[in-house]
């Protein structure tokens, strides 16, 4: 009777937290697709093709497009990978794979823990007093503002998330695998990259995308490093447009339409995140499908 008395309560207990759980996941969805919801209402009314093939005009009753702030967003987003993605990878392959370099992989653990939550504005600071304000003594000129800078500060933010990111995939791979490796005679080098790498391929795109998601999406360390541009430009030297940048400049404005831009820009900055999603994850599915076959 007993048991059974506590059989009965765990299922109980059970099923009222897998319904606490599905009722917050629920939640949280709702919640999203109502936000979701909500900016593609507003946005969608503004956009049009113009939008995504003119530049600026000046005249604040017909702002133009965004076409230079969707190309500036896509080339910065490109230059930080290129160098946030090998550094990231890298160094998650440390931590995860020497583990007998504790006195170094504890300290840099950590590092790259506090520095993931590092609040943007601050990493935008760091960028003008160590990126641009040397390069404008080095050259003798004004504030030298350009997109290397803003690439540069969105790749600090990225590499701890693909760091950690990519050691926790790493630990998720048996270690018989690394067994059986070095038993046939293969090098640690050899192992790592073309056993234990591709085991935790899909987990570290994943990463690497959602990093990709958080920069493309980053507005405070542009302001102080890309500084913005109105011109359609893909020259990173010089000041370089974002459509972050574009849609916070048109949605603190007083213009009504400039605002209404702004929401068409948010909508399509969705849209490109989906895209960068959608695409990564069938890169993913095919290589696994390759793995197996």
């Amino acid at each position: 009777m007993s048991l059974s008395f506590k059989e009965s309560r765990r299922r109980t207990a059970s099923a009222f937290m897998y319904a606490l759980c599905a009722a917050s996941t629920l939640a949280i969805v709702t919640v999203l697709l109502m936000v979701a919801g909500y900016l593609a209402w507003i946005g969608a009314s503004s956009l049009s093709w113009n939008l995504l093939t003119t530049v600026p005009t000046g005249d604040v009753a017909n702002p133009g497009g965004m076409r230079h702030a969707i190309d500036g967003t896509i080339v910065l987003v490109l230059l930080a990978a290129m160098l946030g993605v090998p550094l990231g990878v890298l160094a998650g392959i440390y931590l995860s794979e020497y583990p007998e370099e504790a006195r170094l992989t504890g300290p840099l653990r950590f590092i790259a823990d506090v520095l993931t939550g590092v609040p943007s504005i601050v990493v935008g600071i760091l960028g003008y007093e160590l990126l641009v304000v040397p390069v404008s003594r080095l050259t003798e000129n004004s504030i030298s503002f350009s997109g290397f800078a803003g690439a540069g500060a969105l790749a600090f933010i990225m590499i701890p998330i693909v760091a950690r990111t990519t050691e926790e995939m790493l630990r998720l791979v048996p270690r018989s695998y690394r067994e059986g490796s070095l038993a046939l005679g293969a090098t640690r080098s050899q192992t790592i990259f073309r056993v234990v790498l591709p085991g935790a391929f899909g987990g570290i795109t994943t990463g690497i995308v959602l990093a990709m998601g958080r920069i493309a999406g980053e507005t405070a360390p542009l302001l102080f490093t890309a500084l913005g541009s109105r011109l359609l430009t893909h020259d990173p030297r010089q000041p370089f447009p974002s459509l972050t940048l574009q849609i916070y400049t048109y949605a603190t404005g007083p213009y009504p339409e400039q605002r209404r831009l702004a929401w068409a820009g948010m909508l399509v900055l969705l849209a490109l995140l989906f895209v960068l999603n959608l695409a990564v994850r069938i890169v993913a599915a095919r290589q696994a499908r390759g793995r197996l076959h």
